[in-house]
């Protein structure tokens, strides 16, 4: 009989104190542990984001609690990643992605191994994008620094925390280093801009050849984004847009009502690996781009996603998923960056997560 466990690890980020996200200290992850009849087990991460996950709040833990106490009393001998978001529910996306992880991992053995593409095998890296976070101009100059002499590709750049003009600056001390022909720039503002503002502002950065944008104005202003996507110089990609929309119907007429350039897919906050499938085939059966992207998970809840990342051909398109060194306290695993690409090893050495 399949038993059901549970642990946690509160993981203690490495910004600097001048980061304007200082207020993120720590972020709290639950570890569920399925195992098998023979001793191996699958693990699989739950850590919901603050601010943007439906399931964070103080009432999480009791809801894993829950989630082990029915499937231990259901007494499955078998259970497959398919019937985790069945006993899960729609509104505990974090907790629907730990269980479909842990329910893989243990179909394959309990070696974090989820899937055979080439990433999983250790055969093939992903080309991920260095994130520069916001904070003041000093601090996110160094952050971009080091992401260029580090031999990154795409770089994007957190916006929203300083004067705009603070930030076009930037972008063109970037772009006086590299051209768009040596380097992808991507910008993601949060919401953070108004729709009066937004044209504007997006105006000015396509003058630095910018790639796109994420969620240039707050979530729920269907209309205003649609308009903005028609006019925009710049593609704009949704993120939190997509939060919380989990019927396939909703989804397709958001899809069809905002016709983004891009769709940027959290499996955290979507609802795990067959919920980013189906937003993945809806989107390409619309000629909407799309990449994956970690929300700020340990190694546990990154390996799963860059597996999954791994199901698709993405080619040299960089994905969000350099996220692994953010903590000090990250469960040690054989993720490894090296010139802007991100490659597992899967003989390599796991830490138990705890």
């Amino acid at each position: 009989m399949l038993h059901l466990s549970y642990s946690h690890r509160a993981l203690q980020f490495n910004f600097p104190a001048r980061t304007s996200r200082g207020a993120l200290a720590e972020h709290h992850a639950w570890y569920l542990h399925l195992r098998g009849g023979e001793g191996a087990a699958g693990v699989g991460e739950a850590a919901p984001l603050a601010g943007l996950s439906p399931d964070f709040g103080p009432g999480f833990e009791a809801a894993v609690q829950q989630l082990c106490a029915r499937f231990n009393a259901a007494g499955f001998n078998n259970f497959v990643a398919a019937d985790a978001p069945t006993l899960t529910g729609p509104g505990l996306p974090a907790l629907t992605f730990a269980l479909e992880t842990a329910a893989l991992d243990l179909a394959n053995g309990g070696r974090h191994q989820l899937y055979a593409n080439a990433f999983a095998r250790g055969l093939q890296p992903l080309p991920i994008n260095g994130l520069v976070w916001m904070g003041d101009v000093g601090f996110m100059r160094d952050q971009i620094r080091q992401k260029l002499e580090a031999g990154y590709s795409c770089l994007k750049l957190k916006i929203g925390a300083l004067d705009f003009a603070a930030e076009l600056a930037l972008l063109a001390e970037i772009r006086a280093e590299a051209g768009p022909a040596q380097l992808m720039l991507r910008v993601d503002a949060n919401g953070g801009f108004a729709p009066a503002d937004a044209p504007a502002r997006l105006a000015a950065l396509a003058e630095f050849a910018v790639h796109s944008i994420e969620q240039p104005i707050a979530a729920g202003q269907t209309q205003a984004l649609a308009a903005l996507c028609r006019q925009s110089p710049l593609p704009i990609g949704l993120d939190e847009e997509l939060i919380g929309v989990t019927d396939p119907a909703a989804q397709e007429a958001l899809l069809d009502a905002i016709r983004p350039a891009y769709i940027i897919l959290k499996p955290t906050l979507l609802g795990g690996h067959a919920a980013t499938h189906r937003w993945i085939a809806l989107a390409e059966a619309r000629g909407i781009g799309w990449w994956m992207t970690s929300a700020l998970e340990s190694n546990i809840g990154l390996n799963a996603v860059a597996q999954l990342t791994g199901e698709y051909a993405v080619g040299d398109f960089a994905q969000g998923l350099g996220t692994g060194q953010l903590y000090h306290n990250n469960v040690a695993a054989p993720l490894h960056i090296a010139a802007g690409q991100l490659r597992y090893d899967p003989l390599g050495i796991w830490e138990t997560a705890g």
